[in-house]
């Protein structure tokens, strides 16, 4: 079987780009196979902080031979009347490298069949493995030396082989050998002598190559000494990601410090340890009370036995940036919390949109105006509003910015501040990511959802919309996170009246506030379409959102949506749905209030689809009794049209049967707009 290894070489790379790189480079190579119509059985990929490795297999050596048939000119300009070949006959002969004598005529133009022989894969790999390499992309890509061509980290070497047999090619300057790299402390050349001995080659030279075998190596070895120490560490999967980016040979080492550090919040700790220093923190077994530990394990790129050093250094760089935690602690809390709302006067929110303390008191009344309309207890949703950017100004916050919202409930709790406002200023920042938890207490929910709406508002207030390319402030994530909370939670929010309030609250001047409104409208519109096509039918969910004002009542959505995806899929519902598009199309252009004046009717049709209608309750009926009883109207509907002419000559016999059609045609209404669903 045939297989072909590149490995990119390079100085260490971002941890984030190791990924994301690989991901490019193997996309390339399948998309450079596919449009050479050279088949292959797979395409592995692995990678390290300092290199990039593709392995292709089971491709075939080169592309199959084909015959291109050619068009040419009108075959009465490419022969004269003699029936010789004119100056464009012979042209297109010349052009395509064709012998006269293989030209023929059909269909009144001159044709030319070329035998085209299949490149082999080796000419196609050497001719353009350089180009996909550099046209990779990523943040902060650099020249290096005196070359034109950028990359994230200079390419420092390039293995290239074609089986057993080097292929060679060149990458920015650096020509390929057989010869890779091991670990940066054993050895300087490992040499490849076929792209099977790769992976064992390398592993040789202490450099694990595939991503997965070192996350698992991590993983296995940090249990391992944890459960020496008779405790338990957990692994979040962003930090296991990162560390298993940085380290070709990862081996664990159990660090340690001072007891009294878990005096200050474990958030603080946990991030410190976590977000700063890349540490995994160890806890107590779950039978002994899972609480923290004064200990952690980082992970080291490291050959040999004597830990001391390692261990001791990390042990020093932690306990000084806990130190400062504890410093910062003490400043944070020489003052009342609520005294930190009128320092927020000094961050500015968002250029033209005033200061962050201009932004809360908009989320107060927008807090205020939720608790009202969901019979959420006002006074600690106000409070949480008043106090939930507090420790924005805080010490702690300042060098921790991560833990915005979680200093704030713990110094809100030392605060004396009841529990309710606590938890609403941890989770009034949730949901933190896109399968992030989501907020559970009232004053969490309304006051995050108050604090989005209006950052959102404000964004699009600025013209700053989000593109494909820039998203400001998370207007994005902030959208889906109200959404969600809404749907998952079952609050009762009208999200139309909700961003209507808050452009009214809006410090600039707002030339068109309809346009603004329906800009922010939209956008909303836009997530929630995008969200529920995850689940369901493109079709059916925009039949469920374009019926009606679908931000009105998010939980109503969600049920009809149900619904509707469960009613496609029963053998009668073609025939409803017809109905239903009978009515839609005749009655598209036409919108009337006025309710059927019976004594205009002179057909019985007429009459039996008007008591059909009038049974019909909406306001009164559950979704699935609604559309139970309007699939009884079907029949009576097919029989209005196949015997009452609705466009009648008499203008108020007509404008009354698009009356009677027109309000049926709102019962349909409140389940979704049929018209959009591709049956």
């Amino acid at each position: 079987m045939n297989k072909y290894l590149l490995e990119i070489g390079t100085e260490e790379l971002p941890y984030k780009f190791v990924n994301t790189g690989l991901v490019q480079l193997k996309t390339a190579f399948e998309k450079l196979l596919k449009e050479n119509n050279i088949g292959y059985t797979n395409i592995k990929s692995y990678s390290t902080p300092r290199r990039l490795t593709i392995i292709i297999e089971g491709f075939e050596e080169k592309q199959p031979d084909t015959i291109k048939t050619l068009k040419g000119p009108i075959a009465n300009i490419a022969y004269d009347e003699n029936g010789n070949l004119t100056k464009a006959g012979l042209g297109f002969a010349k052009k395509n490298g064709v012998d006269e004598s293989a030209l023929y005529k059909e269909d009144n133009y001159v044709w030319a069949k070329i035998e085209q022989k299949g490149k082999s894969i080796r000419d196609i790999l050497s001719n353009n493995i350089e180009n996909m390499v550099l046209k990779m992309q990523g943040p902060y890509f650099m020249r290096w030396a005196d070359l034109d061509v950028k990359f994230q980290r200079p390419i420092r070497w390039v293995v290239s082989l074609l089986n057993d047999e080097e292929l060679k090619i060149k990458i920015a300057n650096v020509e390929s050998s057989r010869y890779s790299r091991g670990h940066r402390f054993k050895s300087d050349k490992v040499e490849i002598k076929s792209p099977d001995s790769y992976e064992n080659a390398l592993y040789e030279a202490n450099v694990i190559v595939d991503s997965q075998k070192r996350k698992n190596v991590i993983v296995e070895s940090a249990k391992r000494k944890a459960e020496e120490a008779n405790a338990e560490v957990y692994f979040d999967d962003n930090l296991l990601e990162e560390v298993t980016n940085i380290c070709e040979w990862p081996v664990p080492v159990v660090c340690n410090f001072d007891k009294k550090y878990l005096e200050i919040p474990e958030k603080v700790t946990v991030t410190v340890m976590a977000v700063h220093q890349r540490y995994f923190p160890m806890y107590q077994k779950k039978e002994n009370g899972g609480k923290l530990l004064n200990s952690f394990i980082t992970i080291t790129n490291y050959i040999g036995d004597n830990f001391e050093n390692i261990k001791a250094g990390n042990e020093r760089v932690v306990v000084a940036r806990l130190d400062d935690a504890i410093f910062f602690v003490k400043e944070d809390t020489k003052k009342p919390f609520e005294s930190y709302v009128e320092e927020l006067k000094g961050i500015t929110f968002q250029k033209g949109m005033g200061s962050v303390y201009d932004k809360t008191q908009r989320i107060v009344k927008l807090s205020e105006y939720l608790a009202k309309t969901t019979n959420a207890p006002l006074d600690t949703v106000k409070r949480t509003a008043l106090l939930c950017k507090a420790d924005l100004v805080t010490n702690l916050v300042f060098e921790f910015t991560e833990l915005q919202g979680f200093i704030g409930a713990d110094y809100a709790f030392n605060a004396g501040e009841k529990p309710e406002v606590v938890k609403g200023i941890k989770e009034h920042y949730y949901p933190l990511g896109a399968d992030s938890e989501l907020a559970e207490s009232k004053e969490g929910q309304l006051v995050g959802i108050a604090d989005k709406t209006d950052t959102i508002v404000a964004v699009f207030a600025e013209g700053k919309k989000p593109t494909g390319s820039a998203d400001p402030l998370g207007v994005r994530r902030a959208t889906l996170g109200i959404i969600k909370t809404i749907i998952n939670k079952n609050i009762n929010i009208d999200i139309e009246e909700l961003i209507k309030k808050s452009i009214e609250l809006m410090p600039v001047e707002i030339k068109d506030k309809n346009l603004l409104f329906d800009e922010v409208k939209t956008f909303f519109e836009q997530r929630l379409n995008i969200l529920y096509t995850e689940k369901y039918r493109h079709d059916v969910v925009d039949a469920c959102i374009s019926n009606s004002s679908v931000l009105k009542d998010l939980p109503n959505f969600v049920k009809r949506l149900e619904l509707l995806n469960d009613a496609i899929k029963l053998p009668e519902f073609n025939k409803f749905n017809e109905a239903a598009n009978r009515i839609i199309r005749i009655t598209k252009d036409y919108k009337t209030a006025q309710l059927p004046n019976e004594a205009l009717f002179n057909n019985a049709y007429e009459s039996k689809l008007m008591e059909c209608t009038k049974s019909i309750d909406e306001n009164k009926m559950t979704l699935k009794e609604l559309f139970n009883a309007l699939q009884k109207t079907v029949p009576y509907i097919d029989q209005f049209f196949d015997n009452v002419l609705v466009m009648d000559k008499d203008d108020k016999i007509k404008e009354n049967r698009l009356n009677l059609l027109y309000n049926l045609k709102r019962k349909f209404d409140k389940i979704a707009d049929f018209s959009k669903l591709v049956i």
